[in-house]
């Protein structure tokens, strides 16, 4: 069956990237345009409420001060050349020294505060005439009484001394109802850039919807599109793999039936076939005389070898599909394969079954030995540990079986992690999910490693068995 490439799939599948990254480039240039638009116009408003309307403020305080000295200086001066007064002219100079100093330094203060103004400056400037003229009269009011006229310094000072206090008031009242009037236009202002503000931001976020609108729907249409793509390459791929799988698990059955093929001939064939030459060597020796020693010794060398090599083919029969598995189960088959493994590598393996004289199906019973063989080579070839534990239970769902080490260990992605995720690894989880479980790996670097299979397989009751030796199967 000619199946497409999936590169060539993928890339008919529509990319909304381009479209998407425009949209978010554009997002994100009305975001910073609208930022530094805000940012200016705070900037503003601040600069504002600082150089205009906090100092408007203070000098209006330094005007409500002079005020308030005007209206001192229009009561001292009623209280002074009242005729009835208890004190002369001249025990009232000290007052109008501290209402003089008081006065010069709201000027100055207003000065440095005020807000420029064409109208206001005038009055400012018509107040620094103003308060020197008004001094200058309370001199001679004060040097006409010190010198005993004081009914000329009574008259001086309710003529030309209060006409100059009260053009101080008028002055003082002016510039505080122009003050008051540049705090309603600072007013106005500020409210006016915070409606300008208030409106671009309701048209910025009307734009940012339709953008994102925009930009949503071409995304659920892109999506919907690639979905659909995506779906039926899903069931391509589904399809794939379930033939991949099958074929997989029809390669573990060849696996298995040769490995039994090998097995049966390497302990049939080749092994009568060394037995007979065993036998013929014995009685080539038997024959040999005393005077053919060197050949005797000759004879005994081979049938030595040939000794060791028969019990090799056995041992390596036993190892590609034992007998033991088909006569005595799964329990007997793991505890003599964890004495041969011991024997062979040196890893001491601790096995424990604990199944109730459950006869587990032959079919079930090789992958599981095959997990467990695949899991002890692992930790001979890379575990570098010395012993291992193989348990075996029996539960309400199934079998659970366990291969643990206190080995070395591996971390994830590192290159022993790599090494035991090999063929060996996925020939182990095909087994298991080929029995309907699942099979885990746990590692941690210097902790050991644990495999872990679950299979739903129950041990059913004794089944007959061909009986023989338990001594004869081992050899």
């Amino acid at each position: 069956m000619e199946t497409e490439p999936q590169h060539d799939v993928l890339s008919q599948i529509p990319s909304p990237s381009k479209r998407l990254w425009v949209g978010l480039c554009i997002i994100l240039s009305i975001f910073i345009v609208f930022a530094a638009y805000t940012i200016r116009e705070v900037r503003w408003l601040e600069d504002f409420q600082v150089n205009v309307v906090q100092r408007n403020r203070k000098a209006s305080l330094q005007l409500l001060r002079l005020q308030n000295d005007a209206y001192s200086l229009e009561t001292t001066l009623h209280q002074m050349t009242d005729p009835a007064a208890r004190y002369p002219i001249p025990e009232w100079r000290s007052e109008f020294d501290r209402l003089h100093r008081d006065m010069d330094d709201a000027v100055k203060l207003e000065s440095s505060f005020a807000v420029r103004m064409p109208a206001a400056d005038d009055k400012r400037a018509q107040l620094r005439t103003a308060l020197p003229d008004f001094w200058e009269a309370m001199g001679e009011v004060f040097s006409l009484a010190e010198n005993g006229h004081e009914a000329s310094a009574r008259e001086l000072a309710q003529t030309e001394a209060e006409g100059d206090r009260a053009v101080i008031s008028e002055i003082v009242a002016r510039l505080l109802l122009l003050n008051d009037q540049a705090q309603t236009e600072a007013a106005g202002t500020i409210s006016a850039v915070y409606g300008r503000v208030k409106r671009d931001i309701l048209v910025v976020i009307a734009a940012l919807f339709l953008l994102a609108l925009a930009t949503g729907l071409y995304t659920l249409q892109a999506n919907r599109k690639t979905f659909e793509k995506l779906e039926h390459l899903a069931e391509r791929l589904q399809a794939q793999s379930e033939q991949l799988r099958k074929l997989s698990w029809k390669l573990i059955d060849v696996q298995e039936a040769t490995l039994r093929q090998v097995a049966r001939d390497l302990h049939d064939e080749f092994g009568q076939i060394l037995t007979a030459l065993g036998t013929m060597l014995n009685r080539a020796g038997r024959r040999s005389s005393e005077a053919d020693s060197r050949l005797l010794h000759d004879v005994e060398e081979v049938r030595k070898i040939v000794a060791e090599t028969l019990e090799s083919v056995r041992d390596r029969s036993q190892m590609f599909r034992p007998a033991i598995l088909d006569d005595f189960g799964l329990r007997q088959t793991l505890e003599w394969f964890a004495t041969q493994f011991a024997r062979q590598t040196g890893v001491d393996v601790h096995f424990q079954a604990h199944l109730t004289d459950g006869f587990v199906p032959p079919k079930a019973a090789i992958h599981l030995y095959r997990i467990v063989q695949e899991a002890l080579n692992n930790v001979a070839r890379h575990s570098h540990a010395h012993e291992a534990w193989v348990t075996l239970d029996e539960s309400d769902q199934g079998l659970d079986l366990e291969i643990r080490d206190e080995g070395q260990g591996f971390e994830a992605g590192s290159e022993a992690a790599r090494a035991s995720a090999g063929v060996g690894l996925m020939g182990m989880r095909e087994r298991a999910e080929h029995l309907g479980g699942t099979l885990s790996i746990q590692s941690a670097r210097g902790r050991g490693t644990t495999v872990r299979a679950s299979v739903p397989v129950k041990a059913r009751g004794d089944e007959p068995q061909r009986h023989r030796d338990t001594e004869k199967v081992r050899e």
